[in-house]
């Protein structure tokens, strides 16, 4: 599978090389771009750890990006470009998120360095309350689980990200990698990635004159693959969009104990059928996170929303059970979790990429013990979203 992604990258580019020499007018100009997104947040959250601090009812929670992308065709037809994201938010430090060049032409398209993988970017998602909130990805979490009681409290105490509240297939996160991208051929389009290595090294960190990165490494997980395929189309008065991926992680070296780890594996499917103004549209994904002995998180998600003028009206139901079965990780006796997740809200367009955003989103989680195990939360959010 390497070999033959790199193969196909290698036979792309050089097609779009072997042509006569060419020029751009002006070569790659970076333009400036980004969004904000800024909400108020009523917020009710229980079982808290015994004599520790309540969470706040009001709060104000945002996000911030500023984003460069340049790109210019040459003559004979390759598209070349360069996209870069960066947090810039107080206390982020203007970190890189995203650094990658691309090359696209008639044969599809190749991105090179630190972005999300093919898993991810044709993954299908479902309608939802907020995207923000209840999305494909996350970007609003009004939940404080560091304050959490335990078993919820592990969030800090694991590297699994059980809380989580999005569905995206993002196992080989930013971490430098080769994606192909192929075009759409009568509303198909595949995509394959290959990820080096995973965690041996900071996923946004510059490694120009680092060497390469060690291999074979005990309780590590190096190379990563992943696959998706996507179909956008209509039958009648449908639109149909459905689409899957798969990606695989290997494990280099397991030591922690035998049996305890294995090679992560993610898959997900989902489908949106839209009619009129309505889209109805659901999601499923499990993740073994790496876990042997049958641990895993399996998600399910269902959305529905309406458009009418500049208002879309959404709402959204999501799953998720965590089968946390590796003692040797979390401790004998650790109980699986189950979670569920209401959602409900409606935007309105007021001026171009702007958006006023409000939603209410209620939370449980049930830990399966014999004594009260749930935590719940309720939060109302009402922002605005600001692309530039």
């Amino acid at each position: 599978m390497k070999h033959l992604l790199l193969g196909t990258a290698a036979i792309a580019l050089g097609l779009a090389f072997a042509a006569p020499a060419a020029k751009a007018a002006d070569g790659v100009k970076l333009d400036v771009g980004g969004y904000f997104k800024g909400y108020v947040t009523w917020h009710d959250q229980d079982e808290i750890t015994p004599d520790a601090s309540d969470a706040r009812s009001f709060d104000i929670l945002r996000d911030t990006e500023i984003h460069f992308t340049g790109e210019t065709t040459l003559d004979n037809g390759l598209t070349v470009g360069f996209h870069t994201e960066e947090l810039a938010d107080p206390g982020d430090g203007f970190d890189v998120q995203e650094s990658y060049a691309y090359f696209s032409g008639g044969w599809g398209r190749v991105n090179f360095g630190a972005e999300d993988g093919a898993a991810y970017l044709l993954q299908v998602a479902a309608p939802a309350a907020d995207t923000n909130v209840d999305g494909l990805r996350q970007y609003i979490q009004p939940v404080n689980y560091a304050i959490a009681r335990a078993p919820y409290n592990l969030i800090a105490a694991v590297p699994l990200t059980i809380f989580k509240g999005d569905y995206a297939q993002d196992a080989t996160g930013y971490y430098d990698k080769i994606t192909y991208l192929s075009p759409v051929f009568s509303g198909f389009q595949v995509g394959l990635s290959y990820t080096p290595d995973v965690l041996n090294y900071a996923a946004n960190a510059s490694r120009g004159i680092a060497g390469v990165t060690l291999d074979n490494v005990e309780n590590s997980y190096g190379a990563a693959w992943e696959g998706s395929a996507r179909y956008e189309g209509q039958f009648q008065n449908l639109d149909i969009t459905l689409g899957g991926g798969y990606t695989h992680v290997n494990l280099e070296k397991d030591a922690v104990a035998p049996g305890t780890l294995d090679d992560r594996k993610v898959w997900n499917v989902g489908g949106n059928l839209g009619w009129s103004a309505f889209n109805l549209g659901a999601a499923y994904k499990h993740d073994n996170y790496g876990l042997d002995n049958n641990g895993s998180e399996r998600t399910w998600v269902v959305g529905v929303d309406y458009t009418t003028g500049p208002y879309k009206l959404g709402a959204s139901y999501a799953d998720r059970k965590n089968e946390l079965a590796s003692a040797a990780i979390f401790g004998p006796g650790t109980p699986d979790l189950d979670s569920k997740r209401y959602s409900g809200g409606v935007g309105y367009t007021y001026g171009p990429g702007m958006t006023f955003r409000g939603s209410v989103h209620y939370i449980n989680h049930d830990d399966n013990t014999a004594a009260d195990g749930d935590m719940s939360a309720t939060s109302v959010l009402l922002g605005t979203q600001i692309n530039f």
